[in-house]
Order: structure tokens, then sequence, then C-alpha cells
């Protein structure tokens, strides 16, 4: 049995992708800062028959979070998909003129460092599964590709994040480990024919299985 690990789990999009996931047979690892959010998360998952487990760490520390994936590994199985989808801090949205060099230290740790102390952590074991078999989802806002003058510090980052998602895509892509990204635009909304957290769970289990796409754009607005 091979899981998933979801950096940046919680009660909406975290819990959809665990159970999309988890109905097609995979055990998840869920991944935030809070011990106690992520036991009460995975219980409620229980409920829902997905076998799923929390692992404090936090992103912008590379050596907390590698060593939150190697307990996912050892607890759950191999990891066959890496979800990185935490959500960015307010204090990172400055208009661009009041942003410092200060300010931008931890949208760059946390949308940057994080991913690769992530991916380098999980890297081996996809390779060890065999080809065909790794998978890399990235799910960030909408100023990846469309920077908004009043959130600098995201549309910097998601920005990297994005630039780094593509040369994985193309590098690993020939060992057959597919990368791909989520972009959405706007709150994501219960209810929402587009944003409805089980929709957006659905758009990634398909970046998953239909491993020639790299990127889903979800409605900006």
């Amino acid at each position: 049995m091979t899981s998933i690990a979801i950096i940046g789990a919680g009660t909406g999009l975290g819990a959809a992708v665990a159970r999309r996931f988890g109905a097609e047979g995979f055990t998840v690892g869920l991944i935030s800062r809070h011990q106690g959010r992520l036991d009460a998360l995975a219980a409620e998952l229980a409920e829902d028959g997905v076998q799923a487990q929390g692992f404090a760490a936090d992103v912008r520390d590379p050596s907390s979070l590698a060593r939150a994936l190697e307990q996912v590994t050892e607890a759950l199985g191999p990891i066959e998909v890496l979800q990185y989808s935490p959500l960015p801090q307010k204090d990172f949205m400055r208009p661009v003129l009041e942003t410092t060099p200060a300010d931008l230290v931890g949208p760059v740790e946390f949308s940057i460092y994080g991913p690769v102390a992530a991916v380098h952590q999980v890297l081996p074991g996809m390779r060890f599964l065999g080809k065909d078999r790794g998978t890399i989802l990235f799910v960030n806002g909408g100023s990846a590709v469309t920077p908004g003058r009043t959130v600098t510090g995201t549309s910097v980052a998601f920005a990297g994040q994005a630039a780094y998602a593509q040369l994985l895509h193309e590098v690993l892509g020939e060992e057959g480990i597919q990368v791909s990204q989520l972009i959405i635009g706007g709150r994501i909304i219960s209810g929402d024919p587009e944003k409805d957290p089980d929709v957006l769970a659905g758009h990634l289990w398909d970046l998953h299985t239909k491993r020639d796409r790299f990127r889903h754009q979800v409605s900006a607005d």
C-alpha cells in the first residue's frame, strides 16, 4: 500500500483530497503545524473509512518537513503522491511599494524552500516505486500566473514555485514521475461548481492519473 502526503492539510481541500485518494486505496499522511488539529482530522477521516495519520511540521523549517515526510513513509507506506498546498500567511500579502526585502523572506521560505525540501525527501522513494508511479502536485493561487500589486509576497513566491514545478515537470517526466500544479483563482467555496473542495480534489486526482498534464487552472477572479 502506498500513501499520499498532504502538506498543508486542513478541513477544506486537504480533507477532500484525503477522501478522494483514500477511496482509491491510498493511506493518507496529513502534515501541518498543529498536531491537535491533525489528530482531529484523522479521526474524522477514519469515520469515512480513510486510514490517515497526522504529522506536525513547519514548512518554513526544511528539517522538520523532511522528518514528517520520513515519518509518513515509516507509518503509512511509501509516498507515491506528494501534495504541497499550505495556505500562505496574511502578512505575506503587502502592497508592492510597502514590501521590503525582509518581507519576502517568509513567502520564499514558504513557497520555494518548502517545496524544494519536500521534493528532495520524497523523490528517492518515488524512483524506487518504478516508472509511472510517483506524482508531485502543487496547489497555489492565481497570483502564480497573474501577479497582484497588493499581494506582492505571494505573487513573487508563487511565481517562483510555478517555475520550479515547470522545471520538475520537464526533468522528472523523463523518468515517468508526474509533476502538476492546480492554480485556483479566488476563494475555495463549498457549493461553488468550480471551487468546491470535492471538485478540486477531483481535478487533482485527474492530474495524478492523466499523466500528460502539467497545469489545471480554475477560474481566476
